[in-house]
Order: C-alpha cells, then sequence, then structure tokens
C-alpha cells in the first residue's frame, strides 16, 4: 500500500475494536503509530505486540491536555505527526423519554468534545507543516434517524456536519489537511457493551453477532484512506456489512 511509509499515526480509543485493528494493521504497512486510550494494561500490550513502531499514553479524549501529551509524545518519539484517527467513542442506548442524562452527557464528553479535543490538540502541528490527516469515526447512525439511539446518532451527525465544514475551511485556507469520516455499521466490538441489559439490547446483539463485521475491516478502510496520493481526499468512507438495510 503505498503513501504510508513511517506515517506518524496517532490513535484514540486505541485499546480495543476498530482502533486496536487500525493500530495494528497500519503499522504493519510501515506506519509508526501513538496509541491513546483509558486501559494502560492494554495499551501497553499492543504497543508490545506492534514492538518499535509504536508508542502510547494512557490518555482520556475528554481532557485537552492529555491529546496535547499525545501530540508532544508523538513528536519526541517519532519527530512529527502525519494523521489521526479520532476513533473513541460510546453508545449507551435508551429513548429519550427515560432521561439517561449522564449517558446523554457522556456521550457528548467522548463522541463529540473528545473529537473536538483531539482536533484542537493535533491542528496547530497540521497547519505548522501545511499538511495532515484527520480520520474520524463516526456511524451509519450519522447517516440517518435510529430510534432508541437519539443522542447517540445527534453526536455521530455532529461529526458529519463539522469535519465536512473543515474540510471546506482546509481548502479555503490552503492548509492542505485532509480528512476523512468512516461510517461504520454493524461491527463486533465492545461498543454494545455500554447498552444497559433490555430485549432490544438482545436483539441488537444477535443481529451483530449474525451479520457483524470484523474490525480489521473497517481498518482497511482507514488504511485506504491514509494510503492515497497527496492530490487525493477520500471524505466519506460507508462501510456496513451486505445483510444489513
Amino acid at each position: 500500500m503505498g503513501n504510508i511509509d513511517n506515517k506518524v499515526i496517532i490513535i484514540t480509543g486505541a485499546s480495543s475494536g476498530l482502533g486496536e485493528a487500525a493500530a495494528k494493521l497500519l503499522a504493519e504497512n510501515g506506519a509508526k503509530v501513538v496509541l491513546s486510550a483509558r486501559r494502560e494494561d492494554r495499551l501497553e500490550k499492543l504497543a508490545g505486540e506492534i514492538g518499535g513502531n509504536a508508542a502510547w499514553l494512557r490518555s482520556d479524549v475528554t481532557s485537552l491536555d492529555d491529546m496535547r501529551a499525545l501530540v508532544r509524545l508523538a513528536k519526541d518519539r517519532f519527530g512529527r505527526v502525519d494523521a489521526v484517527f479520532a476513533n473513541a467513542g460510546i453508545m449507551p442506548g435508551g429513548n429519550m423519554s427515560e432521561l439517561k442524562v449522564p449517558d446523554w452527557m457522556d456521550m457528548v464528553d467522548i463522541n463529540v468534545k473528545g473529537v473536538l479535543n483531539t482536533i484542537a490538540a493535533v491542528l496547530p502541528e497540521f497547519i505548522a507543516q501545511k499538511g495532515g490527516h484527520i480520520i474520524v469515526t463516526s456511524s451509519a447512525a450519522g447517516l440517518r434517524s435510529v430510534p432508541g439511539n437519539a443522542v447517540y446518532c445527534g453526536t455521530k451527525h455532529f461529526v458529519k456536519a463539522m469535519l465536512d465544514s473543515f474540510r471546506m475551511e482546509a481548502v479555503a485556507e490552503g492548509s492542505n489537511i485532509h480528512t476523512t469520516v468512516i461510517y461504520p455499521g454493524a461491527v463486533k466490538t465492545e461498543l454494545l457493551n455500554s447498552i444497559a441489559p433490555s430485549e432490544t439490547k438482545s436483539m441488537v446483539e444477535k443481529f451483530y453477532e449474525d451479520v457483524g463485521l470484523t474490525p480489521d475491516v473497517i481498518a482497511n478502510a482507514v488504511l485506504y484512506a491514509v494510503s492515497q496520493p497527496d492530490n487525493v481526499n477520500v471524505s466519506d468512507l460507508v462501510v456496513r456489512p451486505s445483510r444489513e438495510a
């Protein structure tokens, strides 16, 4: 895969699922990866498996200071930052009428503010070097409305609107910053673990088990986006199971 060798890529939510799979695949293709998550033991294990092309920092996307520390680590260890995969996210479900306000706020903090903190930390580097790539995990729920997931849908629609607007700003400013939003459908990760037990959750889990994709499919989408020539910007990638409507 071209245009990937020695790229330095920060990955949030790297301790499992899409982030873990992307870290392994990108490193296998010659990238240097800087891993972020809250579960230190998993980060340490993953970095050990990848070897010298990985660095890690226990960090929380809800903290701008943590994200800035992650950028400093990337520069100290590998000299620069070429791309960031803002992947951390949660999906506790429930109808609005259930008034799970703490869950709403957690989703806003991680799915919205976490993405903004990650971008805010890396953007000065990209502006100064006149180039970079911001990749964000949205969801198929960021392209439609889904009952039982109103706030989650809202956070993922935010990602779509914000990053597309930023893409147009970057073109106008000539900053050469590329953007990609990835919209996964059903993928077998730990995302469903944050949903409280219910009949609906059991049905969703059965659907994911029957038709869900494995995380490496989304990792391939990330690799595709970051490996394009500098004059190509892959703005949106929708990746869902063939049996998902």
